[in-house]
């Protein structure tokens, strides 16, 4: 049956008129994928429903945080509380120590931890006080790895291994560039190259132990293991971003999963339920450098906002209360999911290759194994953009882009998994004559 999107349509070209290319988030534009994006009015469970009524099973769920599905009763209930009492304040309230707690007793390493307000001021804060503990200048980071947007993040890698990053937007100094060393991920060797280089002098090392913005890619064998004895070696501070992975892969992330703890901690979206939120952490040594404490400032007015804090209370206690349920059926869901849809593909002769940890997946259009940003980019992004519209038109709703990780929460069930690997199967059927 054609999908009407008829109302969708009008409200891109009005919000166009008014916002940089109609949307408030690169990430949300079908630039990569083709076709007309859908306007979402409504989310509940595992569904999304757009302004023209169309309904699709949902695998983006706000880019992770929703691991509960979407508006989860507890949740909404919390929120709505909250704001009874009032939106904001711009002063502490104790539920700030209520979700403090929480993490803390999931974190090990984190004794002290400050709410921020998104993933990206969680780790540009943390970049700071690494620094201001350290009194170093370079930064170390890995191609294909997304920290936010702030200005020493958004950087490509040189040429060489270990070379000085280049900017990577607009309106990035070279100047502030200059101390990111943008290396290859999985790569232990380009590591000791970059430390050898630069010798007692890199502040930090910012990692997603298990990346998500070049399509699920996870650390492999012991590579994190390496990467935290030779920042040990060299007293150099060890980040774990788990914006994305932090709650979702486990309780305790991916640092409960691969036995590492980091020096620091970034997180952010499931922390609050899916309002915006961030936090950082790690020991009473390093966090004390904080204002008002000490020398490395940074504020916000809206940092532990009451509705997030709410939000977040109650999301982390559902989890910490069922885990063990919680975990196994994501688990098994998901597996379920990302295999029936390789078996699909391969009935129907078309290559791709799927890499998952937990509830957190990516299926390439690569016929190779996907360990880096350098395979990764090997994919066939045409046949990912084909696959994902008959996907859409089938009422699946994927990720737009062959670069970003896809989620299952808990409200999906065996039914929709099965509707989606269906839709898989008609999917690759249609579009295995173009790819052949």
């Amino acid at each position: 049956m054609a999908r009407s999107i008829e109302q969708s349509r009008k409200l891109q070209k009005r919000a166009e008129q008014m916002i940089p290319g109609g949307v408030s988030s690169p990430v949300r534009a079908f630039g990569a994928v083709g076709g007309e994006q859908p306007f979402i009015v409504r989310g509940k469970g595992p569904h999304l429903w757009d302004a023209d009524g169309n309904q699709y099973i949902d695998y983006v769920g706000s880019w992770g945080p929703l691991i509960l599905g979407h508006a989860a009763p507890d949740v909404v209930e919390a929120i709505t509380a909250a704001a009874r009492n009032g939106t904001s304040f711009g002063a502490s309230i104790s539920q700030e120590a209520d979700l403090a707690e929480l993490v803390i007793s999931a974190f090990p390493h984190i004794q002290k931890l400050r709410f921020v307000n998104s993933g990206t001021e969680a780790t540009m804060s943390a970049i700071r006080l690494a620094r201001a503990y350290t009194k170093r200048k370079y930064i170390v980071k890995f191609e294909g790895c997304y920290h936010g947007h702030a200005d020493a993040l958004l950087v490509k890698a040189g040429s060489g291994i270990a070379t000085l990053a280049i900017p990577g937007s607009a309106g990035v100094l070279q100047e502030v560039a200059q101390f990111t060393l943008a290396l290859p991920f999985n790569d232990s060797e380009a590591l000791e190259h970059a430390f050898n280089k630069f010798k007692h002098q890199i502040a930090c090392v910012i990692v997603e132990p298990v990346v998500g913005n070049m399509g699920c890619v996870p650390a492999s064998g012991g590579y994190l293991a390496a990467l935290r004895a030779l920042t040990q070696r060299e007293r150099t501070v060890l980040i774990f971003d788990e914006v994305m992975t932090g709650f979702r892969l486990a309780f305790g992330g991916a640092q409960e999963l691969y036995g590492i703890r980091p020096d620091l901690t970034t997180l952010g979206k499931i922390i609050g339920g899916g309002l915006p939120v961030g936090a950082y952490g790690g020991s009473s040594e390093i966090m004390e450098l904080v204002a008002p404490l000490g020398p490395m400032y940074q504020a916000g007015t809206l940092s532990g906002n009451p509705l997030a804090m709410a939000a977040g209370v109650a999301t982390l206690q559902t989890l910490r209360d069922n885990g063990k349920e919680i975990y196994t059926k994501l688990d098994r869901l998901t597996a379920n999911l990302v295999d029936g849809v390789v078996d699909a593909a391969k009935n129907a002769g078309v290559s791709i290759t799927a890499n998952r940890v937990g509830s957190m997946f990516t299926w390439f259009f690569n016929s190779g194994s996907v360990t880096d940003w350098n395979s990764a980019s090997k994919s066939d992004t045409e046949a990912f953009a084909r696959f994902f519209r008959a996907m859409l038109k089938d009422g699946i709703y994927l990720p737009p882009s062959q670069y970003e990780a896809a989620f299952v929460s808990t409200a999906h069930t065996e039914e929709n998994i099965e509707q989606t690997v269906e839709a898989a199967r008609k999917a690759f059927a249609a579009i295995k004559p173009q790819i052949s």
